[in-house]
């Protein structure tokens, strides 16, 4: 009887170690979406790109104590230290607010990647990150300026990104500038998939499908829209946002904004959060960024949406693929051509 209770017992053992010492691969599965997801990214955020570094501590304190929760950063903005000032001063718990970086480019490698989001982590003072992305799906060669590295790929840097979910460095990771075909490389293999995907994307730049084709069930990515005021960005109207006439000069906007009884920017924001996009306008100015907010009081009906749609030019904005002998958003509006004139990051 009591050697019949051993090797029960030492069933239950056996059994038990066979479970323990399972696979990550066998888990795989079971992992197939980003964790922690019951922490949503908030529709409307405050960008820092271009931002001065002498004013982006003041806009991120002033926009966190003025109801924001959502900073949108990246390494080669190289603010991060004084947007990590402006996240302390504000006093905001940390548990309150959604923090975004970014790894860049010549960051790819493993060795690289770890280093680069530790210094985002410390340069922002926080302990971990929301969500991490991989800023353009394109690898440089690490110290050479850009040069392709065409041993890693965005796969292989994907596992990294990965990892730096279990590690604790992060609770998301996504993806940034990617082409469809791209997006879906990495659907295709991803253990920890990606949470969201943000690109340009605005009135004159609509991209609907891709947008929505991001919200089908077996996709299932938030898309964050930069650049969501289209060419107000000086760097933009000087170069490719010539093009057109600038968005809060545009009479089917002007005329939109005057129906709702708010300015251009406003409602350009608020089309923006209710097609389907967060949104993270850049701006250093107090007024300004006050003044956004008011974008998540104005709706528009079925027949306001249809006609904006029809307002869609499909000029993008930036592009720098040529400058790096790089064809991008190739699937997508207006992708990279060699032929005309790229804008650089």
């Amino acid at each position: 009887m009591a050697f019949g209770k051993a090797l029960a017992v030492a069933a239950i053992v056996a059994l038990t170690l066979v479970l323990l010492l399972r696979t990550d691969h066998d888990y795989a599965s079971a992992r197939k979406v980003s964790p922690n997801k019951e922490k949503h990214i908030p529709q409307l955020g405050l960008g820092t790109w271009l931002s001065d570094r002498d004013e982006v501590a003041h806009a991120v304190e002033y926009a966190l104590d003025n109801g924001y929760d959502h900073i949108d950063a990246a390494l080669v903005y190289k603010n991060e230290n004084q947007t990590g000032k402006g996240i302390k001063a504000s006093g905001v718990d940390r548990s309150k607010i959604w923090v975004t970086s970014k790894l860049w480019n010549s960051d790819h490698r493993r060795p690289e990647a770890e280093a680069a989001i530790q210094k985002s982590i410390a340069d922002l003072g926080v302990d971990y990150l929301d969500l991490y992305l991989m800023h353009w799906p394109v690898a440089f060669v690490p110290e050479e300026g850009t040069r392709l590295d065409k041993d890693t790929s965005i796969v292989d840097t994907w596992r990294t990104m990965e990892d730096f979910v279990r590690q604790n460095y992060t609770r998301h990771i996504g993806v940034s500038n990617f082409a469809r075909a791209q997006v879906q490389a990495i659907l295709d293999v991803c253990d920890i998939c990606p949470y969201a995907h943000e690109f340009e994307t605005h009135p004159y730049l609509q991209q609907q499908d891709f947008v929505d084709w991001h919200r089908r069930a077996d996709v299932d990515i938030k898309v964050i829209a930069y650049s969501p005021l289209a060419n107000t960005n000086p760097t933009y109207r000087d170069k490719k946002g010539s093009l057109v006439d600038p968005i809060f000069k545009d009479p089917f906007w002007t005329k939109l904004a005057k129906a709702k009884n708010a300015t251009v920017v406003q409602t350009v924001l608020a089309w923006g959060m209710q097609r389907g996009t967060v949104v993270i306008p850049k701006s250093t100015q107090e007024k300004h960024i006050a003044e956004n907010r008011g974008a998540l009081d104005i709706a528009f009906s079925k027949g306001e949406m249809r006609e904006i749609s029809k307002r869609d030019k499909k000029v993008r904005m930036n592009d720098p693929g040529k400058s790096w002998g790089v064809k991008l958003f190739v699937d997508l509006d207006d992708p990279t051509s060699f032929d005309g004139e790229d804008i650089e990051l």
